[in-house]
């Protein structure tokens, strides 16, 4: 019999996990997340959401990475945006372990952002709202520009890049977390001039090896220091294709 095919199977090994992580949930919490990833396999039959579908490692690599932020950063209360998405990575296993933060899933497919609807539905999760858009258009829209304490992001990209789609959404005093793999100073060292030109600092690179794997990860905290010129973000394509230098 396939391992996890019960879910009192998944619920107990999710425990053990998140307890190894050093996340502390309640059990309704935790159940919240075997559902998740009962609709994110099901969905993906259909629909290209992730490339990883066993549980262990939706588990490690999406669920425990999405909320090692926790360690680091107190989101309660705070308004949060998560650029990029995709099948919600890390906004919605962050707002299942931080019920108090106001979060905002940003993502330019809209089929995807139909699929985190049904999500927080079904997990009957408040204060929280998935949107159809591109970062470089939702970025000057005032409702959303330097509107929030947060701004973090998992999607692939460099740091120039992501810098450029993150940074506006945040306020003065607030942070730009960018998820990365293992280690990071040259890429954060090639950045730096963007950050700076978008009103950002850096302020620390929080590594971390997640549980029982050799698997590095990284967070980069951009302080945001000023207000980002009206110039940025450039207009949609031209972040990724011609990164600030």
């Amino acid at each position: 019999m396939e391992r996890f095919a019960e879910k009192e199977e998944r619920i107990r090994y999710l425990e053990q996990e998140l307890i190894q992580a050093g996340i502390h949930l309640e059990e309704g919490q935790i159940h919240q997340l075997e559902t998740y990833y009962q609709m994110l396999v099901e969905k993906n039959k259909v629909m290209n959401l992730t490339a990883i579908t066993a549980f262990e490692d939706v588990v490690q690599k999406h669920f425990i990475d999405s909320m090692m932020l926790l360690r680091y950063a107190d989101l309660k209360g705070k308004k949060v945006i998560d650029v990029g998405t995709g099948a919600g990575f890390p906004g919605i296993p962050l707002k299942i372990a931080c019920p108090d933060a106001e979060i905002v899933l940003l993502d330019s497919l809209n089929k995807r952002v139909q699929f985190l609807k049904e999500v927080m539905d079904a997990l009957h999760l408040e204060k929280i709202e998935a949107v159809h858009g591109r970062a470089e258009d939702m970025a000057k829209k005032a409702e959303y520009r330097e509107h929030f304490d947060y701004c973090v992001s998992r999607a692939v990209a460099n740091l120039s890049t992501l810098s450029e789609y993150g940074v506006p959404f945040v306020k003065v005093g607030g942070c730009f977390i960018s998820y990365k793999s293992g280690e990071m100073e040259e890429e954060l060292k090639q950045a730096e001039k963007a950050i700076r030109i978008l009103g950002g600092e850096k302020e620390k690179i929080e590594s971390f090896r997640l549980p029982d794997s050799d698997i590095g990860r990284s967070l980069i905290f951009i302080r945001k220091k000023k207000k980002t010129s009206k110039k940025y973000p450039r207009k949609a394509g031209l972040p990724s294709k011609e990164p600030l230098k």
